[in-house]
């Protein structure tokens, strides 16, 4: 435009630039009203896109207001050119930032819910934040009329060179997104490694697992280690497992007596004890016959791997104090020791003062 800036113009700009701030104002009021109630819902999901659109729209409306304040003043072409387009990079860089917070939150929120615990597998919701923040940043070289064209074809002559430099890197990268793929681990899931290292899985990122141990220790593992190591996993395809607790008994014991008492008591802790599985069948199955007992093994049922210890704990000390009830004698270990031909030292009870006085043989 040629002509000369009037008054009028001026207050046109004003109430464009008064309307634009009214407009995000009464935006995020009103988001901030929904927000509340998406708070309520089970799915939060909803709370990631409403806290999105609570920072796009009221910068979209004073966007909205500065493109109108701008198309009514006398610009030239070329100002006005500019204006515009700095108005939309602007735009773009703030809803690329919020579209990468709520795709991200979004996965978090996928992998949350399939896992069933509160760690989440950060390594998708980083891949997914860098790559929707490299379509935006496209976009903006784009709109500012720069060729996008020679700047890929440098990523891909260096990505080659940079793969070769990161091998390692890129290696844990692949092997993470295996492993969750594959779903063979998943953050809350208990594992215990052929090296030795066990625990809960807390989360898997880019480049590494990490494992709290019931210690209350984090072990940071590589994902490619993981990824090649042997491995139990206690928590799939079920997270109720069953643990083995060995016994015994003389061999004067009533074998069908036994049985029924410790299964007595096996119901019992799987009713009272926290953790223990309470439909779970006792089981007793008698296996051996020792030097001084005969063996067997008690299978309990339990909810998840850490609940074992509880659960074994008071079994064995209701065993214990049942067993002394009924009369059910459980022997100590005895051992008989072969003496050769020749001399032996023959071990002495000790004296009344507590000295142990030396003992000899002879041929």
């Amino acid at each position: 435009m040629n002509r000369a800036l009037t008054l009028d113009d001026l207050v046109l700009a004003g109430i464009a630039l008064a309307a634009g701030l009214v407009l995000a104002f009464m935006s995020r009021t009103l988001l901030r009203w929904l927000a509340k109630h998406a708070k309520r819902t089970r799915w939060s999901g909803d709370d990631v896109i409403v806290d999105a659109l609570r920072s796009v729209v009221p910068w979209a409306a004073i966007a909205g207001g500065a493109a109108t304040a701008a198309a009514v003043l006398p610009l030239t072409r070329t100002v006005q050119h500019h204006v515009n387009q700095a108005l939309e990079v602007w735009l773009i860089v703030v809803v690329t930032f919020s579209a990468a917070r709520v795709i991200a939150g979004l996965v978090r929120s996928v992998t949350q819910s399939r896992s069933g615990v509160a760690g989440s597998a950060t390594i998708f919701v980083n891949i997914t934040r860098v790559l929707v923040l490299a379509i935006g940043f496209l976009v903006v070289l784009q709109t500012l009329g720069i060729s996008i064209a020679p700047l890929l074809t440098a990523l891909g002559v260096g990505g080659l060179a940079v793969a070769l430099a990161l091998q390692d890197t890129l290696a844990n990268l692949f092997a993470g997104v295996h492993i969750l793929a594959s779903k063979t681990v998943q953050p809350g899931d208990y594992i215990r490694l052929s090296s030795g290292e066990e625990g809960y899985v807390v989360d898997i990122n880019w480049r590494q697992t990490t494992v709290r141990q019931l210690s209350n220790n984090l072990v940071v593992i590589p994902n490619g280690q993981l990824a090649k190591a042997n491995m139990t996993n206690f928590t799939r395809p079920e997270q109720e497992l069953t643990v083995l607790v060995q016994a015994g008994v003389s061999y004067d014991s009533d074998l069908e007596h036994v049985e029924r008492v410790t299964a007595e008591v096996v119901t019992e802790v799987m009713t009272d004890v926290s953790g223990a599985v309470p439909e779970h069948e006792p089981a007793i199955r008698f296996h051996t016959f020792g030097d001084s007992r005969i063996g067997f093994t008690v299978i309990l049922g339990v909810g998840e791997f850490s609940d074992q210890y509880r659960i074994k704990h008071e079994f064995i000390k209701r065993l214990h104090r049942r067993y002394r009830e009924e009369g059910i004698h459980i022997p100590a270990p005895t051992r008989t020791v072969s003496l050769q031909q020749g001399s032996a030292v023959i071990p002495q009870q000790r004296s009344a003062e507590g000295a142990v006085p030396e003992a000899q043989a002879t041929e």
